[in-house]
C-alpha cells in the first residue's frame, strides 16, 4: 500500500455494535469520509473473483447453517471470507491514498491479523456491551433473517456468543483497542485521532 497523506482510522468488530455510527460520527466530528466497506463487499458479487465469498452466507440455507455449524467453524468461515475479499479491499482502501481528510474504513471483515499485516494507520475493534443489545439491533436491523424471530435470536447468539470472544481476542493480541460501549469507544478514537494529526 501507498503511504496515505490525510489522517487514516480502520473500525471493526461485530454486527450491530455501532461501528457505523461511530464512524459517522467521527467524520462529521472532524470533517471526514466514511468508506463503509460492507458496501463495497456487496459490490463485488458481479466480479468472478468475489463472488463466491460475497454471497456465501446468503447461499446457505441460515437455519441449516446456525444450528449444525459448531463455533470454530462459524468463526473460520469469516476468516476464509475476509481473506478471500481482502486484495479488493486494499486496492479500494488504497485508492484514498491521496486523499488529504480524514477517511474512516468500516467493516466486520477488516480483521485484526489482516490489519496489522497490511494497514500502517490505527483501527479500534467494537464487540457490543450485551447479547439483549445485540438481539434488539439485529431485529431493529436484520443482518440476515428479515422476518423470523427465532433465526434473528440464533444470529444475534452467533455475533455475540461466537464472533465477540474471538474478535476481542485477535485485536487484543495485535495490539488494537476494544470498546463494549459507544461512548467510551467515540472518546477513545478521538484521541487516537489527535495523535495522528
Amino acid at each position: 500500500m501507498r503511504e496515505h497523506k490525510g489522517r487514516r482510522l480502520f473500525i471493526t468488530g461485530i454486527p450491530t455494535s455501532g461501528k457505523s455510527y461511530l464512524a459517522a460520527m467521527l467524520a462529521e466530528e472532524m470533517g471526514g469520509i466514511v468508506v463503509k466497506l460492507d458496501d463495497f463487499r456487496d459490490a463485488l458479487e458481479f466480479d468472478d473473483r468475489y463472488k463466491q465469498w460475497v454471497n456465501f452466507y446468503f447461499n446457505q440455507d441460515e437455519e441449516t447453517y446456525l444450528t449444525t455449524t459448531s463455533p470454530e467453524q462459524m468463526w473460520e468461515n469469516l476468516k476464509l471470507q475476509s481473506e478471500a475479499l481482502w486484495p479488493a479491499f486494499l486496492e479500494h482502501i488504497d485508492s484514498y491514498a491521496e486523499e488529504p481528510a480524514l477517511v474512516i474504513f468500516e467493516s466486520v471483515n477488516i480483521l485484526p491479523h489482516l490489519a496489522h499485516r497490511d494497514l500502517g494507520f490505527p483501527g479500534v475493534c467494537l464487540i457490543g456491551a450485551s447479547y439483549k443489545e445485540t438481539l434488539e439491533r439485529n431485529q431493529k436491523d436484520p443482518r440476515w433473517s428479515d422476518d423470523n424471530a427465532r433465526l434473528q435470536e440464533m444470529e444475534a447468539n452467533m455475533f455475540f456468543n461466537v464472533e465477540r470472544p474471538r474478535y476481542k481476542e485477535e485485536a487484543e493480541k495485535y495490539g488494537y483497542a476494544v470498546f463494549e460501549d459507544f461512548e467510551t469507544a467515540l472518546q477513545a478514537t478521538r484521541k487516537i485521532l489527535a495523535k495522528n494529526t
